[in-house]
């Protein structure tokens, strides 16, 4: 029962709330219902959030839909904690989330998430770096800063330098905390703190001795290494199939309140079509709705982190 409680306002509720003929998503007990079908709708939207959506497929969907109706979504990032307070807020109007919410948080009770992909933990190096492969054991290690040195990892003789991202929950650090320490207020011990995932994973490609963690759906179209985790790579086969130890899904995010709200869920709705289906997978990403028995798979990664513990040696 608590892994299914860990995963309260989760994927799993998600899930069981919302049929897939009608789009899956997930919004707290007591937020606003929807408006009228007929509320008013503008031909430019704007979206706000995740970097790793963004990077992933966002450009890509977003064109696609205007092409097919004419409605354009102006992207920003900003990360997931703005993409879900922003929306929530009103301050936007569609966004983007690597994190689900915080059960409770008053800034975003007002935001329902609308699982669209599915999303990697990636642990990334620069290109001449000699390490292939990690453990979670190890990745623990490093975080809580008992390993040093990379030939710790049978790499060179040389110090590691760890980049983490700001805060406890942006949508990287909140999965880490989540997936590999079951503890979401343990600290990092981190060689350089970065604003959001774009400039970690430019630290990485320019750092030799660098090392991070970020989404595969961005880290792939960036000049880094991927590193095996325990001795699997995030491909996207690996993903779909439940086989690679870390993932979660990505978000978007509307407000039930928006006047707009009828012509934003079509565009939720373009995302799980074929067609929008289509462009995330082109742009290496796994549709949600073509990975469903993730949804359980992430009551055994919480699992896992639990029975392993912090960092063991």
């Amino acid at each position: 029962m608590r892994g299914l409680r860990f995963l309260a306002g989760g994927i799993l509720a998600a899930t069981l709330a919302f049929p897939v003929g009608n789009v899956l998503g997930a919004s707290d007990q007591g937020a606003a219902k929807p408006g009228p079908a007929a509320a008013p709708s503008k031909k430019t939207y704007r979206w706000v959030g995740c970097g790793i959506t963004k990077k992933a497929f966002m450009k890509e969907l977003a064109a696609a839909y205007e092409a097919r109706t004419g409605v354009k979504i102006e992207i920003e990032g900003g990360g997931a904690t703005r993409g879900i307070r922003e929306v929530a807020a009103g301050k936007a109007d569609i966004g983007g989330s690597c994190r689900n919410k915080i059960t409770g948080h008053p800034q975003e009770l007002g935001a329902e998430l609308r699982p669209v992909a599915w999303d990697a933990l990636a642990v990334i190096v620069h290109p001449d770096n000699p390490v292939s492969d990690i453990t979670l054991d190890q990745i623990r290690g490093l975080y809580l800063g008992k390993i040093r040195n990379w030939k710790e990892l049978g790499g060179n003789d040389a110090p590691i330098r760890l980049y983490v991202r700001r805060g406890k929950i942006s949508g990287v650090g909140r999965a880490i905390r989540k997936l590999v320490f079951a503890d979401y207020d343990v600290e990092f011990k981190a060689y350089k703190v970065v604003k959001s995932s774009g400039p970690l994973e430019k630290a990485v490609e320019k750092d030799v001795n660098a090392v991070g963690i970020t989404g595969i759906s961005s880290a792939r179209k960036r000049k880094v290494k991927i590193l095996k985790l325990e001795g699997k790579e995030p491909t996207f086969e690996n993903i779909r199939k439940g086989e690679y130890l870390l993932y979660r899904p990505l978000y978007l995010v509307l407000n039930p309140n928006h006047p707009g709200y009828a012509e934003l869920e079509k565009f939720v709705k373009f995302a799980h079509s074929s067609a929008g289906r289509r462009v995330i997978r082109e742009n290496g990403t796994v549709p949600y709705l073509e990975a469903l028995r993730l949804v359980m798979k992430e009551v055994e990664q919480e699992k896992r982190a639990r029975e392993r513990g912090l960092y063991r040696r």
